[in-house]
């Protein structure tokens, strides 16, 4: 309406406008209110690696404040001085020992000597590759008139084109390091003078690989014969598609499987006939359909579960309570050694008791109801770890097994063949298998490539 309009009104129809519009005020304000309302119900916190599975890496990192920045690094004050041990044989020694007076030119050869300092210094020798020539002759038997030829001695096979070790810095450098074929071949060329195609490169991963395939039954067996199975499993991308790579983690075994899919028959693949004892895993269905006879919920996995439902509901009491719970039974776990067999079982009754009149009460929003029918439904496999010696709380063995693959993803861009993927995976089980023992990646490589050309071994 325009200003001629309002001067043209009677003042009893600018009262009743005037109403009209406070009423249609009043209705806006309300649905505003309820709007409001519906959407501070609906919205979640803010998603970090302490309410989800999401990776730390990820979180929103804060400004540091002025007093951290003014912290000073290094050991604190009064902390006890730690230094590099001398090694007990040096491969080298160097004397340093005065011929000559600086002073008056006299001759020092003779005189009596004090040791007065001594230092150490670690050093790599140059690097550079040595090429072996190996010359084969034949001869002919002049009793039987044979043609002899001598076999080479392993390490100096006529077929072979490079070293075990060199292929094998080759594989550590892809495998263990995440080196694209460009980077490793410059790494070559620049650290040990070899030059090399990417043609090269690929087929001494695809040898390696078939050695490390060839070993991976026996990985499955003993997969297969453990009481105890952690698993757990992650994305990967083949050809580009989507995959995903499993991990079976035992104390004597870990192997690396991966697949198209995400699915249980994965697990019945590897686990065939087999029943574990115990298996250990987050809450996905298809790790919840394995075969055992009991099972261990991840706590780590319910932590953070919880603390989302904390975040998203501040006034629920049960999850701060629960996951108090979970925490004690946890610490109470890593005392065990601490605590008298009886102390222990007191313990022990105590949290299983607690637990149960807490799983009682009344659910609240959908939300964090859905998480507490979770705990009624698996209840017995909440605290399994309490009962027995051999299992742990958490699922960290099989995520610490899947940590090198995710930076492997990330850094290469994951896998543009299904060979590529299955050389990967095997090798991956044979070297975290080996480390188990205590036998390194590099060390495990180069027993797969053969025996070292140098030193040059005799036939």
């Amino acid at each position: 309406m325009s200003h001629e309009d309002f001067e043209a009104l009677s003042k009893e129809e600018l009262i009743q406008l005037i109403l009209e519009q406070a009423k249609q005020l009043a209705q806006l304000k309300a649905d505003y209110e309820a709007l409001k309302m519906k959407f501070e119900h609906n919205r979640k916190p803010p998603t970090n690696s302490k309410n989800s599975s999401q990776p730390p890496s990820k979180d929103q990192k804060s400004n540091q404040s002025k007093d951290k920045r003014r912290y000073r690094h290094g050991p604190p004050k009064g902390h006890e001085k730690n230094e590099r041990q001398f090694v007990a044989d040096p491969d080298q020694v160097v004397e340093l020992r005065a011929k000559r007076c600086q002073h008056c030119e006299a001759e020092l050869d003779g005189q009596p000597e004090q040791l007065v300092k001594v230092n150490q210094i670690t050093e790599l020798p140059e690097a550079k590759a040595e090429v072996i020539e190996v010359r084969q002759y034949k001869v002919v038997c002049p009793c039987c008139q044979q043609e002899q030829v001598e076999k080479p001695p392993a390490g100096l096979e006529m077929e072979r084109r490079f070293g075990a070790r060199l292929e094998a810095s080759v594989v550590y450098y892809r495998q263990e390091q995440h080196m694209s074929y460009a980077r490793t071949q410059k790494a070559l060329q620049d650290l040990h003078g070899v030059e090399i195609s990417q043609g090269g490169i690929d087929n001494i991963m695809q040898r390696c690989g078939q050695q490390a395939i060839a070993q991976v039954s026996e990985i499955e067996a003993a997969i297969q014969k453990n009481r105890v199975v952690h698993s757990d499993e992650t994305g990967s991308r083949v050809e580009g598609n989507n995959w995903w790579e499993w991990a079976f983690c035992t104390t004597s075994a870990i192997l690396h499987v991966l697949r198209f899919n995400r699915s249980s028959d994965v697990i019945q693949d590897v686990m065939g006939e087999a029943e574990a004892e115990v298996w250990v895993s987050d809450c996905y269905l298809a790790q919840l359909k394995a075969p055992a006879k009991e099972r261990q919920l991840c706590m780590a996995h319910q932590l953070r579960n919880l603390q989302a439902a904390i975040d998203a509901y501040p006034a629920l009491r049960w999850p701060s309570v629960m996951q108090a719970l979970f925490r004690s039974a946890i610490h109470l776990h890593h005392q065990r050694d601490q605590l008298s067999p009886q102390e222990f079982k007191g313990q022990v009754e105590r949290i299983e008791r607690y637990t149960d009149r807490l799983l009682r009460r009344s659910q609240g929003p959908p939300e964090a109801g859905a998480l507490l029918r979770r705990y009624l439904k698996y209840r017995l496999h909440l605290y399994v770890f309490l009962h027995r010696t051999d299992v742990e709380p958490t699922n960290n063995i099989a995520e610490r097994a899947l940590r090198h693959s995710v930076i492997h993803r990330k850094v290469t861009g994951c896998f543009r063949s299904a060979w590529g993927a299955k050389a990967y995976a095997a090798l991956a089980s044979v070297i975290d298998t080996a480390e188990l023992v205590g036998i390194d990646a590099f060390q495990t490589i180069q027993k797969l490539m053969g025996t070292p050309s140098l030193p040059i071994p005799v036939g």
